[in-house]
């Protein structure tokens, strides 16, 4: 049987193997599987890597691809991308997300490049932040991203849990 993941979270060419492991450990959490794409600022190998994904890394699904379309063709078909950057001029909590959309982030230094957000102006997305602070950190995002596509689909083997005052 395929797994077929809750969504797919696409790291663009990361660089800090901490993240990485961060964003490794929440997509576990959300049954999502990590893509990554080269350049990697890493080896997969790394320890930090390995240590911030704590034991959940080798329960979680993963690949890496070596371009952004050897990504798509691997996604395959019928999957809808949406990108996160601070220049998105739509918020992520306007979509109505879908099981197996892919949320794609950039490195934590140069973020996505035109060549993705200037064709997808309609799914480029942020996630507002005070005038402070320039952008959140990738493992934030991906977190903040992922449970609100989490919460929309109230996915049956992530139930609500209602709290009681």
């Amino acid at each position: 049987m395929k797994y077929e993941p809750n969504l797919h979270i696409v790291l663009f060419q990361p660089e800090i193997p901490p993240n990485t492991g961060a964003v490794g450990r929440t997509c576990l959490a959300l049954s999502a599987k990590l893509w990554l794409v080269r350049p990697l600022g890493f080896r997969m190998d790394e320890k930090t890597l390995r240590r911030a994904g704590l034991d959940y890394w080798q329960h979680l699904e993963w690949e890496i691809a070596n371009t952004w379309d050897d990504l798509q063709e691997r996604i395959g078909p019928g999957n809808r991308f949406f990108y996160f950057s601070r220049f998105g001029k739509n918020d992520y909590t306007a979509v109505n997300f879908q099981r197996g959309d892919c949320l794609v982030f950039g490195s934590e230094t140069a973020g996505l490049p035109p060549s993705l957000t200037e064709p997808n102006q309609e799914r480029l997305l942020r996630i507002p932040t005070g005038s402070q602070v320039r952008s959140l950190n990738l493992a934030s995002s991906v977190a903040v991203a992922g449970f609100e596509l989490q919460r929309q689909l109230r996915l049956p083997d992530q139930p609500s849990q209602a709290r009681r005052p």
